[in-house]
């Protein structure tokens, strides 16, 4: 709009030609502020690597990425985790992908959940979907589900909930 009326007031009055020319400069830095703004959340910050010395003991919980080199006694909860071959995770695993080359001894669920050929993993794998390559050495069970970061929980308590009450009466008729 002030483009329009400037373009007819230079022809009209010569003296307001510097003056369109200030709103022009006003434009400009704020077109770069605008490139710079989407390219912000463009951004992806790097993994956080946990080296192969560090041993952690307690849970971790992030939005980001994170490759494990070391030990970690506890539940690891990530966007994408890649388990490097000389870490070792003891412990509950949930990301979005997960990508393992080392140890775990525990429950894994991710939506994409891959072990390369040096994997070992000892406990339940609940994914959306899953490689598994030649070489990997896995004991336990695998099963898909479509939700498998929220939906596990709510299908986990079902079921425990159904063995109490099963008890319950057999306790009464021993009593």
């Amino acid at each position: 709009m002030f483009s329009k009326s400037k373009i007819n007031e230079p022809g009209q009055k010569p003296e307001d030609a510097p003056a369109a020319a200030k709103p022009a400069a006003a434009e400009a830095p704020r077109a770069p502020a605008g490139d710079f703004k989407p390219a912000a959340p463009k951004a992806k910050p790097p993994a956080s690597i946990l080296s192969q010395d560090l041993h952690i003991t307690g849970n971790i919980k992030t939005t980001g990425d994170i490759q494990v080199e070391g030990t970690v006694e506890g539940d690891i909860r990530a966007h994408l985790l890649t388990i490097g071959e000389s870490a070792t995770i003891k412990g509950e695993v949930i990301a979005d992908d997960v990508v393992i080359n080392g140890r775990i001894v525990g429950r894994v669920r991710g939506l994409k959940v891959r072990l390369t050929a040096t994997a070992r993993v000892e406990g339940d794998i609940i994914h959306k979907t899953i490689a598994i390559e030649s070489g990997a050495h896995f004991e336990g069970s695998v099963q898909r589900q479509d939700d498998p970061l929220n939906g596990g929980k709510a299908r986990a308590a079902a079921p425990a909930a159904a063995p109490a009450p099963a008890p319950a009466p057999a306790a009464k008729a021993e009593g």
